[in-house]
C-alpha cells in the first residue's frame, strides 16, 4: 500500500513535494510520505468551506483520535461529510483512501508511528486554532493575528514542527548521520520549516485576505499606518512595502538556518541534501518574484516559479550538491536577486 501511495496518490496531491520525497532514501520515504498525506488530508478538511467551522474542527479532532485507536465508523463519517465537497479529484481520492493510509500507518515500526503521531497532533492543533481565530470565510469577517509572537507560534505549529520530524526520522534511519548534532539540527529544522511557511504566507496574502485571514500581525501593520482591511486594496502595496521588506529579512534569516541544516548533512547523504535544497532554492526564487512584482497585493497576480525555472534549479543542484561551496554559491546567486 505504501509504495502505491507514494507513486500515485501523493504525486497527485502535491507535485512539488513529490519531487523531494521521490529523491529521499527508501528507509525514510514511507514514514515521511504518510505524514505528508495525513497533513494534506487535515488541510483539506480545514479548508472545506461548504462545511461549518465547528464541524470541521470536530472532523479534525476525529482524525487526530484515529492516530491512537481506529474507529472505522468515525473515519467513514469524515469521508462522507468532506469528500463529496471537494472540487479537486485528487483531494477527494485522498480522503476516500484514508482507511488505507491508516492501515499503512499501523504497519510502521512503533518509533516511526510515534513520530508521525506527534507531528500530526501538532499540525492539527495549529489548524484548529486557525479555524477558531478566523471565524469567517470571506473579507467581510476579516481577522488578523495580533503579534509577531502569534505569527511565530502559528508557523511552528503548521510547519516548523515538520523540521523536527524530518530530523528525527532521518537520524533514526541513516547511519551516516550518527555524528550529526541532532538537537542543533532539530532547532535549525524548526526555523527552516518556518521560513518556508512564511514564504507561503507572503505569496498567498491577497487570497488569504479574501478568505477572512490576515497572517500579517495587526501590531506590525499599525506601525506602517495600516489596518488589515486596508490590504484588500492592491494600491496599499507601496505603504506596506517597508513591512514586506522587514518580513523578508525574517524569512531570509530562517532560510539561513535552512542552509546551515542542509550543508551540515554529509555529502554521502546527497539524496537528503537535495530534498532539503530544492524547497530553499525554489523559495529564494519566489521571494525574488515578490520583490520584483509591485502588484503583488492584487489577487489576480500569481507569484509562481515557472516549471522550466524549477527544473533548471533542480538540474543545476544535481551538480552543486556534491560540494558545500558550490551549493552555497548557487544559493548566493539567487539571494543576490532579492534586492531589499
Amino acid at each position: 500500500m505504501t509504495g502505491e501511495l507514494i507513486s500515485t496518490l501523493l504525486r497527485r496531491v502535491s507535485r512539488s513535494f513529490y519531487l523531494s520525497l521521490a529523491i529521499l532514501p527508501r528507509a525514510v520515504r514511507p514514514t515521511i510520505a504518510l505524514a505528508y498525506l495525513f497533513a494534506r488530508a487535515a488541510d483539506t478538511i480545514a479548508d472545506t468551506r461548504l462545511i461549518e467551522r465547528s464541524a470541521r474542527i470536530e472532523h479534525l479532532e476525529t482524525l487526530r483520535a484515529q492516530l491512537d485507536a481506529a474507529e472505522a465508523g468515525r473515519l467513514e463519517q469524515i469521508i462522507r461529510a468532506v469528500a463529496g465537497s471537494q472540487a479537486m479529484p485528487a483531494e477527494r481520492e485522498l480522503l476516500e483512501r484514508l482507511p488505507g493510509c491508516f492501515a499503512a500507518y499501523r504497519a510502521l515500526p512503533a518509533d516511526d508511528r510515534e513520530r508521525v503521531k506527534r507531528l500530526l497532533m501538532t499540525i492539527i492543533q495549529g489548524m484548529t486554532e486557525d479555524l477558531r481565530l478566523f471565524p469567517g470565510e470571506d473579507e467581510d469577517k476579516l481577522q488578523a493575528l495580533e503579534t509577531r509572537g502569534d505569527l511565530d507560534r502559528y508557523t511552528y505549529l503548521v510547519a516548523g514542527c515538520a523540521g523536527e520530524f524530518w530530523t528525527d526520522v532521518h537520524a533514526a534511519h541513516r547511519p551516516r548521520l550518527r555524528r550529526w548534532d541532532v538537537e542543533e539540527s532539530r532547532g535549525l529544522g524548526i526555523r527552516f520549516g518556518q521560513g518556508l511557511q512564511l514564504t507561503n504566507i507572503l505569496r498567498d496574502l491577497p487570497r488569504d485576505l479574501r478568505q477572512g485571514r490576515c497572517y500579517l500581525p495587526r501590531q506590525d501593520l499599525k506601525r506602517v499606518g495600516l489596518l488589515p482591511r486596508d490590504l484588500l486594496d492592491p494600491g496599499a502595496a507601496p505603504t506596506l512595502r517597508p513591512l514586506l521588506i522587514e518580513l523578508l529579512g525574517v524569512v531570509l534569516d530562517r532560510y539561513e538556518a535552512g542552509w546551515q541544516y542542509t550543508l551540515s548533512i554529509p555529502v554521502a547523504e546527497f539524496r537528503m541534501r537535495l530534498a532539503c535544497a530544492w524547497p530553499l532554492l525554489i523559495g529564494l526564487r519566489t521571494l525574488a518574484l515578490l520583490v520584483e512584482t509591485p502588484t503583488w497585493l492584487d489577487p489576480a497576480v500569481t507569484l509562481k516559479v515557472p516549471r522550466a525555472g524549477v527544473y533548471g534549479l533542480i538540474t543545476r543542484s544535481l551538480l552543486t550538491v556534491w560540494s558545500n561551496r558550490a551549493l552555497a554559491g548557487q544559493a548566493r546567486g539567487l539571494r543576490a536577486r532579492i534586492a531589499l
